[in-house]
């Protein structure tokens, strides 16, 4: 009988090297790291004309001892002195290994259940794509990715972004992200 190397049978198959090693990675089928939003998710508002669907999302290597997942989506390019929230969901069961594109949507039903999508700096829950100011640089959108040592963050649903982060830093494990770009 032949015997595969572990590694050989990883990349074969696709993955990355860093499952092996157990690395904390987000990832995304629809969006590459450095890479551009398509149309499909950027905002349907303030002058940009998008699907405004969030992509689909997944990752592995989630560490030992995590109790919930946590996602935000955020811009620290806008031109607001802090930032803005693009998507911020927690309580997702550790469990979890990714979300379909459209669980953006809170009335799609396509979220984790018991995941909880707070407000964005958009006024409502979900997912908000890019739209920069046209004539600006593109802007960073940086996806974030918590595993949490907590079942539940603790926080109200009303809560604001900026209340959510403060609990997702003092609750994390690790994290996982990458970036995208959109500029118009």
């Amino acid at each position: 009988m032949t015997r595969i190397p572990a590694l050989a049978l990883i990349l074969a198959a696709g993955l990355p090297a860093s499952t092996l090693a157990g690395e904390f990675v987000l990832s995304s089928p629809e969006l590459t790291p450095g890479g551009r939003f398509e149309a499909r998710h950027v905002f349907n508002g303030f002058g940009c004309t998008g699907g405004n669907t969030s992509p689909a999302l997944q990752w592995h290597g989630v560490p030992a001892g995590t109790k919930s997942l946590a996602l935000t989506v955020y811009d620290p390019d806008a031109p607001t002195g802090s930032g803005w929230w693009h998507w911020v969901m927690f309580d997702i069961p550790a469990g979890a290994t990714g979300l379909p594109a459209g669980a953006g949507n809170p009335a799609a039903g396509k979220a984790p259940k018991g995941a909880v999508q707070t407000g964005t700096d958009f006024g409502k829950p979900g997912f908000g794509g890019p739209c920069p100011p046209a004539g600006d640089k593109p802007h960073r959108y940086v996806f974030t990715l918590y595993a949490l040592k907590v079942d539940k963050l603790g926080v109200e649903p009303s809560s604001t972004a900026a209340m959510v982060g403060f609990m997702l830093n003092a609750n994390k494990l690790d994290r996982a992200s990458f970036t995208v770009y959109y500029g118009r």
